[in-house]
């Protein structure tokens, strides 16, 4: 457990280090190495705990050898740490209430292709989190710079809660329509992911369809007694019926070796097309901010395990982001935020919904 610690906290540092040197050296390129430019100038940098009172302890009973047992489980409490630093215009709709920066705020605008100005923004943020009892990372890191015909971004992001994780470049034609509230971009996308078009448990499927898994747990250390008892591979007694073997070691054996297939293999390239667009509207009592951007062809490197010998050709990818809102009067108003993505075989999404009243 603890090089499987040790190895998150060298992953972590070592995607934000590349983030920040790739995305800085980026500045300074675009910028002729300005000395008297200020990059840091209106950031906010940001660390904060947040915490709470996760599930309540559960009572579990069983019976062995005739008599009652009582065993508690206990979900130590939620946390959040997150470490950030931004340099984001707020747009119209947005009105940050809090005095400070805790890392608890959702702001939706942050995946737009396109910031509130021309120019350079940034946001890298780590959390580190526990929930229910589940350890996870999340990365969201970038700079971007627009200017009216073009725009460029350099990203990497991870969501351990949805299994996903890249890096990702962008460079983008720019075309603006009428006053500039829509407009148009197309370009070339590269990410370097790990591999999703692998299946590891391919090669233990069976004709019929079905998983040789004793096979595979015998392959990978363990042992099975002619008088029915289940040992793992440091000799430790896991299981002393068919039962508990199928229904509770075997679905540990299958999570333990996809995750160390998958870790095994190396990060790969693909190129993808992008069309995107973005179109943004404010009033005091209307304002309307959506974004969309679909890759719909990836160019076939014949790797190995690239998501073409997956899904058996072209696929699309796509990303797409709305935030709407409506006061009918000085009263009654309602609101709808959310974004969607899609990349290869993961998909994760956030969303709001509501109405606001006040009382006058």
């Amino acid at each position: 457990m603890m090089e499987k610690g040790k190895a998150l906290l060298y992953e972590t540092l070592g995607a934000i280090g590349l983030v920040i040197i790739f995305s800085f050296a980026f500045i300074a390129l675009s910028q002729g190495c300005n000395a008297q430019s200020n990059i840091f100038k209106y950031s906010t940098f940001y660390t904060a705990i947040n915490g709470g009172t996760s599930l309540s302890d559960n009572q579990v009973w069983s019976i062995t050898s005739g008599q009652l047992e009582e065993d508690v489980i206990e979900t130590p409490f939620d946390y959040t740490l997150s470490i950030g630093i931004r340099k984001i215009k707020r747009f119209g709709y947005e009105n940050r209430a809090n005095t400070f920066y805790n890392g608890t705020e959702n702001s939706y605008s942050d995946a737009a292709t396109l910031g509130r100005v021309i120019g350079f923004e940034y946001l890298f943020e780590a959390d580190f989190v526990r929930r229910l009892g589940v350890h996870y990372v999340n990365h969201n890191h970038f700079v971007r710079y627009v200017a009216d015909k073009w725009v460029a971004k350099v990203a990497y992001l991870e969501d351990g809660f949805a299994d996903i994780k890249y890096f990702e470049a962008s460079q983008r034609y720019r075309k603006q329509i009428g006053e500039g509230k829509l407009s148009f971009n197309i370009g070339t996308v590269q990410r370097l992911a790990e591999p999703y078009g692998f299946d590891p448990l391919a090669d233990w499927v069976l004709d019929n369809g079905t998983l040789h898994y004793t096979y595979l747990a015998l392959q990978e250390g363990y042992n099975i007694t002619l008088n029915g008892l289940y040992y793992s591979p440091d000799g430790l007694l896991v299981a002393d019926n068919q039962a508990v073997w199928e229904e509770v070691v075997i679905p540990q054996v299958i999570d333990d070796y996809v995750e160390n297939q998958r870790n095994d293999l190396s990060s790969i390239v693909e190129y993808s097309t992008v069309i995107g667009l973005d179109y943004y509207h404010f009033t005091k009592d209307f304002w309307f901010h959506t974004w969309g951007n679909i890759l719909p062809y990836h160019l076939d490197t014949d790797n190995k395990y690239s998501y073409h010998k997956l899904n058996n050709g072209q696929w699309i990818d796509y990303s797409a982001g709305l935030i709407f809102g409506y006061r009918f009067n000085k009263s009654l108003g309602c609101f709808v935020e959310g974004k969607y993505n899609k990349y290869w075989n993961r998909r994760w999404h956030n969303f709001s919904v509501g109405i606001n009243y006040v009382i006058f």
